[in-house]
């Protein structure tokens, strides 16, 4: 059994292969081209057994495991915190390069049999994207709201409640003079920012709807792949879906989510926090 260790980057990417001993067999270092894969074939036809391991095959290495998939190979996901520990408590092959780290997460791949073994794009990566959207519009919202907050106290000298809903905000600021040319800008920064919010509170409410839908899809066209939800597709069978590493775990309508806050400020008009639907 030879595996190859595949260490990713932009640019170019660095493969080395080991047998079961740990002894390097080879190296290849290929450009990030459209020919990559079919060079890295041909240099590995001479190992008639051979596994890919490929550091970060959901992350900067995914479009080349991709492609290994697609041509029949058998590729297995390699975390980078897992090949870095390799490589440092390895002996005289600590130094930081692509050659050892490539040799580090071959020997990953060869030590530890319960890697995630890389498949072919399904359902499932479809969900995991609009997961991804789903996150990153809630984290987008949570740095418009801590703006807004921080331009709210400079405007306002007695202060403002900690939690106050869209609405709120927008009286609040009505009712504030902008005397000078600083306030006046900064009273426009804040109104800028109070739109950002309820834009993406549209975005955030669309996108769950979404997310939904392409939840109730998968039950509908592979009941097998989405076991832990309700049986009875298109019936709101989730109404959330998180994305835990390469896990996707539903959550049917009657768990309530243990990190989902019942205070009533929370809620999706809020601007003191992330609303509930971007959890």
């Amino acid at each position: 059994m030879v595996i190859i260790g595949i260490d990713p980057h932009k640019a170019t990417h660095t493969a080395v292969a080991v047998d079961e001993h740990e002894i390097v067999l080879g190296k290849l270092e290929v450009r990030s081209t459209r020919e990559q894969r079919d060079r890295l074939l041909r240099w590995a036809a001479r190992f008639d057994e051979r596994t890919w391991a490929v550091e970060s095959a959901g992350g900067l290495g995914e479009l080349l495991a991709r492609q290994l998939v697609d041509a029949g190979e058998h590729v297995i996901d390699v975390p980078p915190t897992l090949s870095a520990r390799v490589r440092l408590w390895g002996s005289g092959k600590s130094s930081k390069n692509d050659p050892n780290d490539a040799r580090s997460t071959a020997i990953a791949g060869l030590r530890h049999p319960r890697l995630r073994v890389a498949g072919v794009d399904d359902h499932a990566t479809a969900i995991r994207l609009l997961v991804d959207r789903h996150h990153d519009l809630g984290r987008l919202r949570t740095q418009s709201v801590c703006r807004l907050h921080r331009l709210l106290c400079t405007l306002t000298p007695g202060g403002h409640p900690r939690r106050m809903s869209a609405d709120q905000a927008e009286r609040m600021l009505a009712t504030i003079p902008a005397a000078t040319a600083v306030e006046a800008t900064r009273k426009q920064r804040a109104l800028e920012l109070l739109g950002d919010v309820r834009r993406l509170d549209d975005e955030i409410a669309l996108s769950k709807r979404r997310v939904v839908a392409a939840v109730d899809e998968a039950d509908t066209t592979s009941p097998s792949s989405t076991a832990s939800a309700p049986s009875s597709p298109g019936s709101s069978s989730a109404t959330l879906v998180m994305c835990a590493g390469s896990r996707l775990a539903i959550i049917s309508p009657a768990t309530t989510p243990p990190h989902r806050s019942k205070h009533p400020a929370d809620r999706r008009s809020g601007i003191g926090s992330t609303p509930a639907g971007t959890g």
